[in-house]
């Protein structure tokens, strides 16, 4: 009877799986709107990715595929049966690569497939919306095809295209940590309004000097172990404009005529700021390859000097798990998850990401015949995100995911090593300057354009 009762299920889970967006999730969750569930199973298929890719770097993971007989070339065989399988491709950096590579050509797919829908009444949008068991197939198919495609020349000229991704990303999430600092002080403001005004104003004081203090004690470690006196001259000119260019965005964001034109701008969202761009300054000086100004983390931690080999000396040897990378990974979960269930008034950032404002705040429980309750359909009238912009910025995480799981490094497919490269540092600082001069716009821009509407 029981079985009876699964089949049941699973054969109502498959239908909704080949259906729309608000019976795939029918009965399983709150109600909840129609954009929101799309954007929330999109981003899953990429952390359904990063997850995959994450297994398969894992340090001795080839050794133990190796163990399996008949199934690794140059591993344990079963007499009559050749083995074929390259272990060398499913593991390591070039299986990220081609993980990471069928994830990008996956979202790219539905970006040009997506573009200028402009409600849910388009047919694409039943294909946005909907077909999640094809979709599935589809990233299949494509990260199956990918693990075919010869070395060659693929990985180098894939990490060209990570470098430029990762930058545009670099910004995107700049963009949505802007947004949510902007939500944060908006919603703590208006529940200070409204009820104890002392806790709600102590809790924004905190935050605001817990970022900074965070901040600052990075920029002093930066000073100590990131520098020499007498070399390490490009990290002290990171550091030194970084901090002078924190200190600038925070000093215009309380400035009067700033407050008059933006009354949500405020010390929290620079604060936030701040310690992004510590982060990202941190990320790139760990890029350097010059290992006298770039020690690793344990050496640090264990007082071992930074002149002793690093892993990555050594050909073949990669450190994967270092601790910029798995500070990167949770910043990126965190962005791709306010991505999908974001709903900002703030209007610059709303057509920095277009999205509308407001359209997905309001949802009204919607419940079918059979009493199970349905996702709401909020896009009849107009959608409330661009749908190819939205699967732009996934495949443009797919390539940050990329890099940041091989921390950066250049492939050589010659020594199966990888190196740190100069190029990737230059990325990062770069990325690190056109945010905050984007952030110092969002603040300046109403005050120089008085006549144009930033409300």
């Amino acid at each position: 009877m029981g079985a009876c009762m699964a089949l049941c299920s699973l054969a109502s889970c498959a239908s909704c799986l080949c259906g729309s967006a608000p019976c795939l999730l029918c009965g399983c969750c709150p109600s909840s709107n129609n954009s929101t569930v799309t954007r929330l199973v999109f981003s899953f298929f990429l952390l359904l990715g990063t997850l995959v890719s994450i297994i398969m770097i894992l340090p001795g993971m080839e050794t133990q595929l190796r163990k399996i007989p008949g199934f690794c070339q140059g591993g344990s065989t079963i007499p009559g049966i050749e083995n074929h399988v390259n272990c060398d491709v499913i593991v390591g950096y070039k299986s990220v690569y081609r993980m990471c590579f069928a994830m990008a050509c996956f979202f790219f797919l539905f970006s040009a497939i997506m573009i200028r829908v402009k409600s849910s009444k388009d047919p694409r949008a039943t294909i946005q919306n909907g077909f999640w068991f094809f979709k599935f197939l589809i990233l299949v198919g494509i990260t199956v095809g990918a693990f075919f495609i010869p070395d060659g020349t693929f990985h180098n000229v894939w990490f060209y295209f990570g470098i430029v991704g990762s930058f545009m990303f670099i910004l995107i999430q700049l963009i949505l940590l802007i947004d949510f600092a902007h939500s944060w002080n908006e919603v703590w403001v208006r529940n200070a309004e409204e009820g104890n005004s002392k806790c709600w104003f102590f809790g924004l004081l905190f935050f605001t000097i817990l970022h900074y203090a965070l901040a600052f004690a990075a920029v002093v470690l930066f000073y100590l172990y990131y520098t020499k006196p007498d070399d390490c001259a490009d990290h002290k000119v990171f550091i030194s404009l970084n901090l002078i260019f924190c200190v600038i965005i925070s000093v215009v964001s309380i400035l009067p005529k700033v407050q008059d034109a933006s009354p949500q701008s405020g010390l929290l969202q620079s604060s936030v700021i701040t310690l992004y761009t510590m982060y990202v300054t941190w990320s790139a000086m760990t890029n350097n390859p010059n290992r006298d100004c770039n020690p690793s983390l344990l050496s640090l931690v264990s007082n071992i000097s930074s002149s002793q080999p690093h892993p990555t000396s050594a050909p073949g040897m990669v450190q994967w798990w270092d601790a910029q990378g798995i500070v990167g990974l949770i910043i990126f979960l965190f962005c791709t998850l306010y991505a999908s269930i974001r709903s900002s008034s703030n209007a610059q950032v709303n057509r920095l990401m277009q999205t509308e404002e407001g359209k997905d705040t309001d949802v009204e429980s919607k419940v079918s015949e059979d009493g199970l309750r349905r996702v709401v359909d909020n896009e009849e009238d107009g959608v409330t995100y661009s749908y190819s912009f939205f699967h732009f910025h996934l495949f443009l995480a797919s390539l940050y995911i990329m890099m940041t799981l091989t921390n950066w490094y250049k492939p050589d497919t010659n020594t199966q090593a990888m190196a740190s490269t100069m190029p990737a540092v230059w990325v990062k600082i770069c990325s690190s300057w056109l945010g905050l001069a984007l952030y110092l716009w969002t603040l300046v821009a109403p005050v120089l354009l008085p006549n144009r509407d930033f409300s």
